[in-house]
Parts: C-alpha cells; structure tokens; sequence
C-alpha cells in the first residue's frame, strides 16, 4: 500500500486511508457524487485535506479504488452458478438464487455501483471496465450454461449462447438498478424476484420451471 508520491504506507497510514474510503463511501449513500468535495470528506473522517491527498489524487481516484474493491466482490457473483443444475427443480431453485443474489449485491453496493453506471455512461472507460468486471462474473457463467445445455440437446440449436446470457444479464442489471422503481408500480420485492427468476430460467433452458 503506497501513498501518492511512492511512499509505503504502514499500518496507521492505511488505517487513514481505509477511514477515509469507508467516510466517502458513507457520503455518497446520502449525497450525490458530484456534490462530494476532499474537505467534506476529510472532515467527516477526522482529518485534514492535506492527509486526504497523501493518498488519492481527488475524489474520483478514491472513488474508483472503492469501486475496485466491489468490482472484485462482484467477481464472486460467479460462484451462484458454478456447478449448479439447471434441471428440474434443481433449476428453479439455481435460478432463484442467482436473482437473490444479484439483487443483493446491488442493493448492498448501489451508491457505489450509482456512481460506476454514470461514469460508464459518459464514456470513463475506468468505470465501464469496473462494470463489465462485475457483469462478466455472471455472463461468461451464464454462456457456458447455456452452451453445455445446448451440446446436450437441452436448448434448442438456434439460441447463441452469448446473446441470451448477455441479455438475461442486462435485464438484471438493469431491473436491480431499479429496484425502489417497482414500489411505485406496486410490485413489492417478494413479487420481483420469483418472477425475475421465472423470466431468467425461462431465457436458460428455454422451459418453464418445475417447481
């Protein structure tokens, strides 16, 4: 762990500087990115700018090192599909905690993730990598699925594997990012996700789920 000018950090210096991330990262639950300002955040942490310096260059650096870290979380998305069955019950149930599981990780991490999707939207490529990062855990998952099931005769021949996962993902992302929208449609959580995985295990195996 080093500080902006190449000096290593010992353990009081990175104790700041993990302060200072968890400080940012409180912020921007309650205040919108671009209103958060280096004094703010020192402050908030008990220290002064000056310190804020020795370690980010400005906000968005820190802000891209505490994506960094979620990104690597998000990595572990993959493990809600490795080695599970897509057949039968067994199915339905891998489906339901994939939805369970990607939504919880958004909601966990959505002022971060807020940030990451604007950046990603303007063009950053930081931020666009640090969101492919995390959408790829599941994608590459999800492809493989579909093309095992596939070379097994299980869906039909004319699905790209690629595309169907890269579009069950999008439609994840995009309805986690959404998830306090669909009160006002009058869809509580409870109703979302069985029927998120309904449409998720209907785009894998192409069958409705036995349940």
């Amino acid at each position: 762990m080093r500080t902006v000018d190449g000096r290593v950090a010992g353990r009081r210096g990175q104790a700041t500087r993990q302060k200072l991330l968890d400080c940012l990262s409180e912020m921007l639950s309650s205040s919108p990115y671009r209103d958060v300002k280096v004094i703010d955040v020192a402050r908030k942490a008990g220290t002064s700018p000056a310190t804020f310096y020795q370690y980010f260059p400005d906000v968005e650096g820190a802000v891209l090192e505490i994506a960094e870290q979620m990104a690597t979380e998000g990595a572990g998305l993959t493990q809600l599909l490795d080695g599970r069955s897509w057949v039968g019950k067994a199915g339905w149930q891998t489906s339901q905690e994939l939805v369970d599981g990607f939504l919880e990780f958004w909601r966990r991490n959505d002022a971060i993730l807020r940030v990451v999707d604007l950046g990603a939207a303007e063009g950053d490529k930081r931020f666009y990598k640090i969101r492919m990062k995390i959408l790829n855990s599941v994608n590459n998952s999800l492809t493989d699925t579909v093309t095992d099931l596939q070379s097994k005769g299980k869906v039909d021949k004319d699905v790209n594997p690629a595309a169907m996962a890269g579009s069950l993902v999008a439609l994840l992302a995009a309805v986690a990012s959404h998830q306090r929208g669909f009160q006002s449609w009058g869809v509580k959580q409870a109703e979302l996700k069985p029927n998120l995985a309904l449409l998720v295990h209907l785009g894998v195996t192409g069958k409705k789920p036995t349940k």
